[in-house]
């Protein structure tokens, strides 16, 4: 199995709107919205063109808006209990519906969407949809069930703080109440519903585990918790067999989207649900739908073989190792150090390597090019060779990173430094690229041409290169440790096959280095090669030479860059 995957993650909502407005807290109207019929066989092509193998549709799943749908069919939601105008993608409202949002026609949003799968398919891509498991909008009610589907939390005995065969946590004789200060849609948004209150009576419990009837303002207070069959008020005792009726609510819900064609699932902090209900799930939807892929985003490492071994899990991300490390580099903060990257390989995902996402961007953090965050796409050159580079597992590019997208100001229910997933906003630099649809970056700076071009080029070399798709990896930290011109701020690192050798040599310093860099003379034993060696860049083609590869290979390292050399 080719684990190299290379995901690029976009929001059809961003993506292809060309509304330039970018109005605080905006309505669809104001500030506009990408739609599915946006991402053309022109985009795609060139989507793949960067390298790309899967694309990550976020925020396709109807959910809570602030928008009026009533003229669809689709019932008005409280505006009290959704964040920003938009909603946040992550606040389902039927998990058998798309965003009405993002159809030209909304009466004929399914057809739109599944024409979207087609075109994908089409480019030779793979798609891959959001799946949120551990909550829902306050305001879930599907309106496009099948036939016989129950809704969630409809047979639900609400006089009972818990059941296992109740859906929702539930804190009986409490109402809900909506967290004090919040402003939904803000000062300029009006509603008869905004009122400060939600009619919900007994209070459900809130999506990040908070068991009370008044979430703060700084809770997941949108969302309701699902119920797998913990009990929280009887020190967490399971209740696993048989299967409550969620599981079969929850796995019914994954065939019905793997029916129309996708081939994979983010999910959503799968830590917070239990991993035996992956364990039961995920084999259950690879034997009905053979293929299908299961990504986990995951916070804790110490957690990461739990959720492979016993719940099943293709990928998991690498946010609290890799990532963390990568982006203090990459801001240079006084206790940023490669031997973090050590530490990631030699003990965090040791013997787990290629089960690993890598990314510096998703809509969760920060923009590279943002003022909180680097301030310079460009510093970021030498992670993401690492990221791209570091093992067989997949790596993964948000949309707009691309071309340095800095995410300046709020969009409303926005943080700073964040492309808003929760507004109606765009994406100034990446509409450059979009270019009203024509896709062909013609309003790019040339600074912005050249860094997509690196991106092209690194990612289009990783799945070209079977050492980078499927070699060993070697870290040369130690060979290199006492060399002159190394410190904490340069990492280097071999990957082979029979067939093909690289070298990996990054500087994460904002200086230029000269450094000899060395093989290990067991590694150098091991793939046999002679005292004569030529080095070839794989992204610039430059070379260099050794005359003795026990000697080393001399290399000369502008700051915040690196070099694929193969050998």
């Amino acid at each position: 199995m080719n684990d190299k995957l290379i995901i690029y993650q976009l929001l059809p909502r961003l993506f292809g709107n060309t509304n330039t407005t970018n109005k605080f807290y905006g309505s669809i109207e104001e500030n506009g919205c990408g739609k599915f019929n946006d991402i053309s066989d022109k985009a795609l092509g060139e989507i793949k063109n960067l390298g790309v193998t899967h694309i990550f549709y976020t925020g396709i799943i109807e959910h809570a808006t602030m928008t009026d749908h009533s003229q669809f069919g689709i019932k008005t939601d409280d505006p009290d209990v959704v964040k920003g105008r938009a909603g946040s993608p992550y606040a389902i409202k039927d998990y058998y519906d798309v965003d009405p949002d993002l159809a030209v026609d909304p009466n004929n949003r399914m057809p739109e969407f599944q024409a979207l799968v087609d075109r994908t398919h089409n480019a030779g891509l793979k798609v891959i949809i959001d799946f949120v498991p551990n909550h829902v909008a306050r305001t879930y009610h599907s309106d496009c069930k099948p036939a016989g589907v129950h809704n969630i939390g409809e047979d639900d005995d609400n006089s009972k703080a818990f059941d296992p065969k109740n859906d929702f946590y539930y804190i009986p004789g409490q109402p809900f109440v909506v967290p004090g200060g919040y402003n939904p849609g803000g000062d300029g948004f009006q509603s008869p519903l905004k009122d400060g209150k939600f009619d919900e009576n007994p209070a459900k419990a809130t999506g990040n585990d908070v068991f009370s009837a008044s979430p703060s303002i700084y809770d997941w207070f949108e969302t309701v918790k699902l119920n797998y069959g913990i009990d929280f008020t009887d020190n967490k005792k399971t209740y696993f067999d048989p299967p409550p009726p969620l599981w079969n609510k929850l796995y019914d819900i994954l065939c019905y989207w793997a029916k129309k064609g996708i081939d994979g699932f983010r999910c959503d902090m799968i830590e917070y649900v239990p991993a035996e209900f992956w364990a039961w799930l995920i084999p259950k939807v690879k034997e009905a739908h053979p293929g299908i892929i299961f990504i986990g985003e995951a916070y804790h490492y110490s957690l990461y073989r739990t959720y492979i071994d016993m719940g099943k899990f293709d990928y998991l991300y690498d946010k609290t190792g890799l990532y963390d490390v990568l982006k203090k580099l990459i801001r240079d903060e006084y206790d940023a150090t490669t031997w973090g990257i050590n530490n990631v390989w030699n003990n965090e995902t040791l013997g787990i390597e290629n089960r690993m996402l890598r990314f510096l961007e998703n809509h969760d953090e920060q923009r590279i090019a943002s003022d909180v965050f680097a301030g310079n796409p460009w510093l970021a050159v030498p992670a993401m060779i690492v990221t791209a580079t570091f093992n067989t597992g997949p790596a993964m590019l948000y949309n707009g990173q691309e071309v340095g997208e800095p995410a300046t100001g709020s969009q409303g229910f926005s943080i700073n430094g964040n492309t808003s997933i929760f507004d109606y906003c765009s994406m100034p630099e990446h509409q450059k690229w979009f270019n009203s649809g024509a896709c062909d970056g013609g309003q790019l700076a040339d600074d912005q041409k050249n860094l997509r071009a690196f991106y092209a080029k690194l990612l289009n070399v990783v799945l070209k290169s079977e050492a980078l798709r499927d070699g060993k990896f070697y870290e040369l930290m130690l060979a290199n440790e006492y060399q002159p011109g190394f410190d904490t701020k340069f990492y280097c690192y071999a990957r082979y096959t029979d067939k093909q050798r690289v070298l990996m040599v990054v500087n994460f310093a904002r200086y230029e280095r000269h450094i000899t860099v060395k093989l290990a003379d067991d590694l150098i034993q091991q793939l046999n090669i002679n005292d004569l060696v030529e080095f070839t860049d794989l992204l610039s083609d430059k070379k260099l030479t050794t005359n003795n590869v026990y000697n080393g290979v001399d290399i000369i390292l502008p700051p915040t860059s690196g070099l694929l050399l193969e050998f």
